[in-house]
């Protein structure tokens, strides 16, 4: 399982209510559509992308396609 990374208790309620996204994390899941996939979020390319996973809830894919 993974963290959620820290923020604000108002930040992290609204990211919850709006997207899921503590709930997401801890369940290694992609954030849901049309915002992520939906889908496992386990594997990523290096600890940057892991660590990026805690902060935006998005696998490896949807991260590549956001980021790159």
């Amino acid at each position: 399982m993974a963290i959620p990374s820290r923020k604000a208790p108002a930040i992290t309620d609204a990211l919850e209510r709006m997207f899921g996204r503590s709930t997401a994390v801890e369940s290694d899941r992609c954030l849901p559509p049309p915002i992520g996939c939906g889908g496992p979020a386990v594997e990523f390319r290096d600890e940057r992308s892991r660590r990026e996973y805690g902060i935006s809830a998005l696998c490896q894919q949807c991260q590549d396609k956001v980021f790159d």
